[in-house]
């Protein structure tokens, strides 16, 4: 596979579930307006975070594994059967404790506690959604793009049919509980596609508990805990605080120019990650690593470049098509926004060096620290700059993550053999 096949495959599967996302925000839009948009990303922030964690954030450690044992079936099964059990537990616990603390989740996260229900049915989903999770990171890990993009594009059209149905009878509450049951829904095509895929045997899908695969996964665990907790975690402090500092409306507003920017970089954080992260794992040489690294910017760059530049040029025309007339004082966020998201990529690139090689000490601590950063930052630009502020803090704290990758991966390239 290379990478113009892989970002085609890519591409398409992306643009898929980017549909879906955009046809709830939409929804959310028309029925709750700026406050309604504003909500729906705590819940969405819950989500993700709960969904990385269902399955005990080992899908990169899948990806890579499989991707480094395809040619040794006797350690694949000992890794699926490891991680199989490994995300059983992960989930029941994780849905035990969402289960526990619905009420307080639904007062925190969504300011009212008529939403504990929603909450409920999430945490019941989390084991459904940690399968989801470990048939889509094998079949990655098998570098199948096209059978990952036929499960996108399937599962992305039922989310679809159900937000439209959800949310024309209950509102904002439909549109949300849409997103829980899309993300099962995804689990009615994935696993048939699994089962009739020519690398799936019989002994496969089994539980077991390997001393040894444990211990690599649980690396990835810890890795993804902290890349996954973190975001959402300092996303909802952010929106808490520009909710105390400026209300609801403006948070809106920030949470449109921000799901825009989500939404177009979507399709390159895809192909990275599907590509880049298998590719990367199974390289040992300096000069290859170097020539694969050279390539993601030869592509990518030009690409997040491009696509900025585009998105601010329409910034007008999008805000107004996504959203609505309500949401026009967002047009004044989006260049340092923008600005912000093609240094993001230019990271993101350096950072899956990190997690191709388990580097997890050095992974953790970077989520931690730039993760306080921003924090800060939003802090001290929202103080000096208003509500832009945010979107300063957001690109210079991506400054930094960048030269902190670069100094990472050339000690690491300065170790390796020619």
């Amino acid at each position: 596979m290379n990478l113009a096949r892989a970002g085609f495959y890519s591409a398409i599967g992306t643009a898929a579930r980017l549909l879906a996302g955009l046809v709830v925000i939409k929804l959310v839009a028309w029925f709750a307006g700026p406050e309604g948009v504003g909500r729906l990303g705590q819940f969405m922030s819950l989500m993700s975070l709960l969904a990385v964690l269902a399955g005990g954030g080992i899908s990169a450690g899948i990806v890579k594994y499989v991707a480094e044992y395809r040619g040794d079936p006797q350690r694949l099964s000992r890794l699926l059967a490891a991680a199989l059990s490994y995300a059983l537990c992960a989930s029941c616990l994780m849905g035990l404790a969402a289960l526990v603390f619905s009420r307080q989740l639904a007062i925190w996260i969504l300011g009212d506690a008529s939403f504990e229900s929603l909450i409920r049915v999430l945490a019941l989903a989390q084991l459904g959604i940690a399968a989801v999770n470990y048939v889509l990171a094998v079949i990655n890990g098998f570098m199948d793009v096209r059978r990952l993009a036929f499960i996108q594009v399937i599962g992305s059209v039922f989310g679809i049919a159900l937000a439209a149905w959800l949310a024309s009878r209950f509102q904002l509450y439909g549109a949300l509980l849409a997103l829980v049951l899309g993300q099962l829904a995804w689990l009615a095509v994935a696993l048939p596609s699994w089962w009739r895929s020519p690398y799936f045997r019989q002994s496969l899908p089994r539980l077991r508990f390997d001393r040894e695969m444990n211990g690599r996964l649980a690396a990835f665990s810890l890795m993804t805990i902290s890349s996954a907790l973190l975001p959402p975690l300092v996303n909802i402090a952010v929106r808490d605080h520009l909710a105390l500092r400026f209300g609801w409306q403006q948070v809106g507003n920030w949470q449109a120019v921000s799901k825009v920017s989500d939404a177009y970089l979507l399709f390159l954080t895809a192909a990275i990650n599907i590509y880049y992260l298998p590719k990367l794992a199974s390289i040992s040489e300096r000069g290859a690593l170097v020539g694969e690294l050279r390539s993601a910017y030869r592509h990518i760059l030009p690409a997040v470049l491009v696509l900025a530049a585009l998105v601010y040029v329409a910034r007008g025309w999008v805000t107004r098509i996504l959203f609505s007339t309500d949401f026009t004082m967002a047009d004044d966020l989006y260049a340092p926004q923008l600005i912000g998201d093609v240094v993001k990529i230019a990271s993101f690139v350096l950072s899956y060096v990190m997690l191709a090689k388990a580097m997890t000490r050095l992974f953790v601590a970077s989520e931690i620290t730039f993760g306080v950063t921003y924090l800060l930052l939003v802090y001290v630009c929202t103080a000096h700059f208003g509500l832009v502020g945010a979107m300063y803090a957001f690109a210079i704290n991506y400054v930094g993550y960048l030269l902190f990758n670069v100094l990472v991966v050339r000690h690491y390239l300065g170790g390796l053999r020619t």
